[in-house]
């Protein structure tokens, strides 16, 4: 028998002589929380069958999985700091909600998921009135940005931490966090999706070949309505020097949320340069497979092209609250997570005072025909694709999993 195999006969053996299975609640405040909750319940129950058991805070995803959520978390999907001003006395009943049902359950563990400014105070309360229950939390805050005192502080009432970037291990080891493991991010699961099954079939770049440049503002209003302008400006300019340059002009494709997409339409009436707008995974998906490079604005998407091998120019503008707190209080030399990843600037970035139309326009003209800055930046995401993946081929479900048993199990093989 595998080890496997003998691991979760034992757990069904002691199930059998009148044990009760091991129970998990979860603590979600967002879908792409409840996503990992739901992966990582997937794992365990692929793992423990009916030796786990799931409750708590969750999503349709964690819903699907059996877990009956205490309430809906739309209650406490909120952004912004009016939003949350408004619906405090609410979101303050539903924390409390939430730590009531912890300590009524007395699971054998607990799982908060991001939205730490949820989950942790339900954490810290937790852990004051039930300090046997252990705690794992599955994504940390951004302590290598700003507030590093937050990674010692955590340490109080987290046991474990499971942690999407590979440096963030040695980040909370420096700053005195709590133990924490890599598992991986999400978006190297999903990579395959967004290009072809190995980056040497991307189409090429050579000759006359029409490139595909994505054109990426972002999701939110806010953002759109800042960036939209500048990449008006950037798309018509990066026109005018591959032009000079006897370049083909990119055929550009703006992918969209569907939130989004009647405003991105109304912003780009106005430009004199052609743009197809899609909206929908699949049609995300098509535009990332055939894109050979992108102009995007700050965030997770910088990961997401960068996993799929399109070489990118990042640009950013923050609202006047954010600059005034970004001067203040941001540490990282970059924003841009591939360049932090790797510890070296491989993808040009341009925020703020430095998201000057020509200089940006240069960079996406760059990126746009065959340079050796543009196979410069493709080779480095070689690189960081295999620092992502891992050595051991397990998906970050199943590397959270194995985590997550050394708590339920901690006299059996979790491997």
């Amino acid at each position: 028998m595998s080890a496997t195999g003998d691991t979760k006969a034992r757990v069904t053996a002691t199930l059998a002589l009148g044990s009760p299975p091991k129970r998990v609640f979860f603590v979600v405040g967002e879908d792409s929380g409840d996503r990992l909750g739901a992966s990582l319940a997937k794992a365990l129950k692929a793992k423990h069958g009916n030796a786990v058991t799931f409750e708590g805070l969750a999503g349709e995803g964690l819903e699907a999985e059996g877990v009956t959520s205490i309430f809906d978390i739309e209650d406490i999907a909120v952004m912004g700091i009016g939003p949350v001003i408004a619906r405090l006395p609410n979101i303050l009943n539903r924390l409390s909600a939430t730590v009531e049902a912890i300590v009524d359950s007395k699971p054998d563990l607990v799982v908060l998921i991001d939205s730490p400014d949820f989950t942790h105070r339900v954490a810290k309360r937790v852990r004051a009135r039930a300090p046997n229950i252990p705690i794992v939390g599955w994504v940390s805050p951004s302590v290598w940005a700003w507030r590093p005192g937050r990674a010692a502080a955590m340490r109080a009432y987290m046991d474990h931490l499971l942690v999407l970037l590979p440096f963030e291990v040695e980040e909370h080891e420096t700053l005195g966090g709590p133990p924490a493991t890599y598992v991986g991010h999400p978006l190297a699961d999903q990579v395959t999706e967004l290009r072809p099954r190995h980056l040497a079939e991307r189409p090429p770049l050579e000759g006359d070949q029409v490139p595909t440049v994505l054109i990426l503002p972002g999701s939110r209003s806010g953002e759109i309505s800042r960036l939209m302008p500048l990449l008006r400006t950037v798309t018509e300019r990066a026109v005018e020097l591959l032009k000079a340059e006897d370049a083909p002009t990119p055929l550009y494709v703006l992918p969209a949320v569907a939130r989004q997409k009647e405003k991105i339409r109304r912003e780009l009436a106005s430009w004199h340069v052609e743009v197809e707008l899609v909206s929908g995974e699949e049609a995300k998906r098509e535009a990332f497979r055939s894109a050979h490079a992108a102009v995007a604005a700050s965030g997770t998407v910088a990961l997401e092209l960068a996993l799929a091998g399109i070489p990118t120019v990042i640009v950013y503008r923050l609202d006047t609250v954010a600059r005034l707190f970004f001067r203040r209080f941001i540490k990282a030399w970059t924003i841009v997570l591939p360049n932090l990843i790797l510890g070296r600037p491989v993808v040009r970035e341009y925020v703020d005072e430095y998201a000057r139309p020509e200089l940006i326009a240069r960079a996406l003209a760059s990126m746009s025909r065959p340079t050796p800055e543009r196979t410069a930046q493709v080779e480095a995401f070689k690189e960081l694709d295999a620092v992502m993946k891992g050595s051991d081929d397990q998906t970050p479900a199943e590397r959270a999993r194995m985590v997550v048993d050394t708590f339920l199990f901690p006299t059996h093989d979790r491997f």
